[in-house]
């Protein structure tokens, strides 16, 4: 082969590798304006994934005493808790780091924003774990409270950033089912209506943290537009299809998922269905002597991934899965799941128990909701990181 042949040879493959080069990055930059990359660099580190840590560092932001918000049930320390050893710990994904909650970082984020948890007291008690956090750098005004103390709201005025929580049993509409004109504790709920009292709220909201499940382990009855009724959860009763509590909640968070995707008014909408929440009773429930005095985290190897706790997490995350599908715009990312569920199953320690300073139900201990400060806290780190991920992708997207 003459030398000019081979000169030629050599500069041909440059221009071909150029070019392959040149087509992989036009094309990289064509799939991060469609949101794929955007979609792993999410998936880059599963935050939910890992294990419990001694916090070396002193990582808690607020103590029992140095905020002033916390609600009394949940004011573990004030009311007799003496091991707060509970405290000492921190989540630690495999793979990677979750950064420290920094109040300053979030509401630059939060700046002109409203976020909403919805949900029930459970989600109430995640927004006053927020509060507390973030008013260690700023305190908020309290602008509304209704009677029942079920919607509040509150402004971080520095930041023109409102918080607020929109209570709900099951997201969809529910009532009390009344039987010889008497309430007998079963419920009628309208899969396929989604409760008004916090859905008229959503035009206004940038950030929904929804969450529903405890309200499931009850008689309920199931029904479909116009008046159908379809099933009962616990009801046993001749000629009504007998289903599990799972499947009340997954077509609740469906229905209530197809609502806000259909909104028109809620496009800058962006939703985090935070997944069930454990409670931690042994040796009986609730009205039965059941406690929940442990003192330590679990460690991963013990937590059961088989029983309903699992499976009610398992069946919102399928359905945000769904939800994410069915967006029409093209690279928007309008859900994600703030999957708290395993890392809670480890923290039978950080209920109140028998500290909840509730004169009216002495001797019942409270293995639902969180202390504050506790491992509640976690679920901030997670929407905090969960926030800055939405925001980097959508500087890459515009």
């Amino acid at each position: 082969m003459s030398k000019k042949m081979r000169r030629f040879g050599r500069l041909r493959r440059r221009f071909v590798m150029r070019s392959v080069k040149e087509d992989l990055v036009v094309g990289c930059l064509t799939l991060m304006k469609k949101g794929i990359f955007v979609q792993l660099r999410e998936n880059d580190c599963d935050l939910f994934k890992g294990r419990w840590i001694r916090d070396t560092e002193g990582r808690s932001g607020y103590t029992n005493s140095s905020c002033s918000t916390i609600p009394d049930s949940n004011n573990c320390g004030k009311h007799g808790r003496l091991d707060m050893d509970f405290i000492n710990w921190i989540w630690k994904p495999e793979g990677c780091e979750l950064p420290r909650f920094d109040a300053k970082a979030l509401l630059r984020i939060l700046r002109g924003k409203t976020i909403a948890f919805i949900g029930d007291s459970v989600a109430r008690n995640h927004m006053e774990s927020l509060l507390c956090m973030l008013s260690q750098e700023e305190t908020p005004v309290d602008m509304y409270k209704d009677s029942e103390n079920r919607f509040r709201t509150w402004y971080f005025s520095s930041h023109d950033f409102t918080l607020m929580t929109l209570w709900t049993k099951f997201l969809v509409k529910g009532e009390i089912r009344v039987s010889n004109s008497s309430n007998n504790e079963a419920y009628n709920l309208y899969l396929d209506e989604v409760d008004s009292k916090w859905t008229e709220k959503l035009p206004s909201v940038d950030y929904a943290v929804i969450s529903t499940g405890h309200w499931f382990f009850r008689p309920i009855y199931l029904y479909r537009r116009p008046s159908n009724l379809v099933g009962c959860v616990y009801c046993n009763e001749p000629n009504v299809s007998s289903v599990g509590p799972g499947f009340a909640l997954q077509m609740a968070i469906r229905s209530s998922l197809k609502y806000i995707n259909g909104c028109k008014t809620c496009n800058k909408l962006y939703t985090m269905v935070r997944t069930f929440s454990p409670s931690h009773f042994e040796g009986g429930a609730w009205d039965s002597g059941g406690r929940c005095n442990r003192t330590s985290p679990t460690k991963e190897g013990d937590v059961n991934l088989k029983g309903t706790e699992w499976e009610f997490r398992s069946l919102q995350v399928r359905e945000v899965e769904r939800a994410k599908k069915k967006v029409q715009k093209i690279g928007m990312v309008k859900f994600t799941s703030l999957d708290v569920t395993k890392a809670m199953l480890m923290r039978p320690d950080g209920h109140p128990d028998l500290h909840w300073g509730n004169r009216w139900m002495r001797g019942y201990s409270d293995c639902v909701h969180w202390c504050l400060p506790g491992p509640i806290d976690v679920w901030n780190d997670f929407l905090m990181e969960l926030l800055l991920r939405r925001e980097k992708s959508s500087s890459l997207t515009n």
